[in-house]
């Protein structure tokens, strides 16, 4: 296609305003409900700029671009309300355009008045595809949109030129990770190194978070357990003229199992079963509510199909009624007037850990305040901040007590409660007790300080090969280590680790001991002896749902402890795997990491 052709057709279809607009659901996890949806916009089907690459690469280039994104923001704001979707509309826009100098300001506040639309559903959201020269000029349009009511997005943080400037000077009230640290992230500790950094800074900027290009259930369970709460992606819902609106139907398949590495602890246990109240009830009900209740901190608010929609928290309707007359004019007014919808809502099955970092990331969330539990996104009660925070500290001062003290893992008793929920559970689940050949002579060798570098590096190895959300690491002591898989790919998870140990600990030799193979150090019997390289001995036990009644984390542990001598019979890297009854299934080398010594 000349470029004749595409300007002529770029003509065409913004004098007809042929756009195809798609929505995408954006999912807040805890709250198991719609934020809002990204409008994505398409040429018509039949048309060679039907891809938004190519359609918006074409208005670029004939200086169009302003008048191609006004017409998807036309297409985008009509379809949103004939469709009658709830939450919030995410628009895309680029700074080229909003800086353009034909660019004119209150078209799209017109626009939603004429349909309805209030600017507070409405998400201005950056994508930047050429470098911003005058942020300065940007804040002021960006200013102007706040003015307005809208919110502000920064799409796909990491990508762009300059994105993390834009957030440290415009502070958007979202920001959207781009979808390269999204993909593969359970294996990756970088990118999840890159999203906990995110999270920090945007709990320092009051933004919210999404996390967008999700499409395995194993990167939504690691996103969750790291407390990222808004996602997107094909996993939540594919971009379609008709998105689904039941909250229910997106998330049927994102439910994952607990983490190995959870400790156990029910947010029903926290639960305060208080009676909430609809949203037509007055506030002096309210008022005299809580005069009886001296105890109670909040009440949440509900709407007709019992799901919350706001909260009152008892200082700050005190600090309304402070005003004067304010008692007299606002006591039959209903409660809806001065409710809080800024609250926290969490399904009752979320793990203590994902709450807690919910909590923290709510830069507005006073411990004093209460948040809402839900089941299945309708009310069931309260929970208190500071009863999170005491188990959270109750359970971390548990795990330092038990944690290894140099690699600081969790020690023999997380490892035997780790084991029991295994079984309690009835998952199936690869036991794997890894213990490092011919440590005791090298350590003898090198001293106790290069020895104690070399378990710091395995220990580190081990880390990186395991998927934080389904799976768990614990140290023994000494040179020997637990690792619990829950992954389904779990042997090509250890094929890795064994390659990953090799490449390591070439540092911790000297160079001809490399190019001999081995290392020459005493016997226990004060001999010398000719030592192989460093090699890992790994017994494994293989637990199937079926099998899980026959044993207990005891003699689960055996059975791993004899599978690993098995393993130390042969030379090299070996792993013995046997099932929950000690029938053996697979003893060899693995592929592509063995090595002989």
């Amino acid at each position: 296609m000349t470029v004749t052709e595409q300007l002529s057709t770029l003509d065409r279809i913004l004098a007809q305003g042929d756009i195809n607009t798609l929505f995408q659901p954006i999912v807040s996890l805890s709250e198991r409900r719609i934020l809002g949806y990204e409008a994505l916009s398409r040429g018509p089907s039949n048309s060679p700029l039907h891809s938004p690459l190519t359609l918006f690469a074409a208005a670029r280039h004939a200086g169009r671009l302003d008048a191609l994104e006004l017409a998807c923001r036309h297409s985008a704001c009509k379809r949103f309300s004939g469709g009658k979707l709830q939450g919030k509309l995410f628009l895309n826009a680029s700074p080229e355009s909003l800086l353009d100098a034909s660019h004119k300001t209150g078209r799209t506040l017109a626009l939603l008045q004429e349909l309805g639309i209030p600017p507070s559903m409405v998400v201005i959201e950056l994508t930047e595809q050429t470098p911003i020269e005058d942020f300065g000029l940007l804040d002021k349009a960006l200013h102007h949109y706040r003015a307005m009511g809208f919110s502000i997005a920064i799409d796909d943080l990491g990508a762009g030129y300059s994105s993390l400037r834009l957030w440290s000077e415009l502070r958007p009230d979202y920001v959207k990770i781009d979808r390269y640290f999204i993909d593969g992230i359970h294996q990756d500790r970088v990118k999840r190194e890159f999203v906990g950094s995110i999270l920090k800074i945007a709990r320092a900027s009051r933004a919210e978070v999404i996390a967008e290009g999700i499409e395995l259930p194993e990167e939504l369970a690691v996103l969750a357990e790291m407390g990222v709460d808004l996602v997107q992606g094909y996993l939540i819902g594919r971009p379609q003229e008709h998105p689904r609106i039941d909250i229910d139907s997106l998330l049927d398949r994102t439910d994952s199992q607990p983490a190995l590495s959870d400790g156990g602890v029910a947010l029903s246990a926290l639960l305060l079963p208080q009676k909430a109240v609809p949203m037509d009830r007055t506030v002096a009900e309210v008022l005299e509510t809580f005069r009886q209740q001296a105890s109670l901190n909040s009440i949440a608010v509900l709407d007709e199909q019992a799901r919350p929609v706001g909260i009152v928290h008892r200082h700050l309707l005190s600090e309304a009624l402070l005003r004067p007359f304010a008692t007299d004019l606002l006591a039959r007014k209903p409660i809806s007037r001065l409710m809080s919808s800024d609250f926290l809502a969490v399904e009752h099955n979320q793990s203590l850990q994902q709450v807690s970092r919910l909590l923290t990331s709510r830069a507005r969330q006073r411990i004093e305040e209460d948040f809402i539990i839900t089941e299945g996104g309708v009310y069931s009660g309260l929970g208190r901040v500071l009863d999170v925070l005491k188990l959270i500290t109750e359970m971390k001062v548990n795990q330092a007590r038990h944690a290894n003290p140099l690699t600081l893992l969790p020690g023999n008793v997380p490892i035997q409660q780790c084991l029991t929920r295994v079984l309690q559970q009835a998952r199936e689940a690869v036991i794997c007790y890894v213990d490092l050949d011919n440590f005791k002579p090298f350590n003898d060798l090198y001293g106790y300080a290069k020895g104690d570098e070399l378990l710091l590096c395995l220990a580190q190895c081990l880390q990186d090969r395991i998927d934080p959300a389904c799976d768990f690491l614990g140290h023994i002591g000494g040179d020997d280590f637990m690792l619990v898989f829950g992954s389904d790919d779990w042997k090509i998870r250890v094929d890795a680790l064994l390659a990953d140990f090799d490449q390591r600990c070439r540092a911790f030799y000297h160079r001809d001991e490399l190019e001999r193979g081995g290392f020459t150090g005493q016997s226990r019997h004060g001999t010398e002896e000719r030592y192989g390289l460093l090699t890992l001995s790994i017994g494994a036990v293989h637990v199937r749902p079926e099998q899980a009644a026959l044993v207990d984390a005891e003699k689960l542990a055996a059975l791993a402890s004899t599978a690993k001598h098995h393993a130390k019979q042969r030379t090299g890297h070996c792993l013995h795997l046997v099932d929950a009854l000690g029938i053996t299934e697979l003893d060899q080398a693995p592929s592509a990491s063995a090595r002989a010594s």
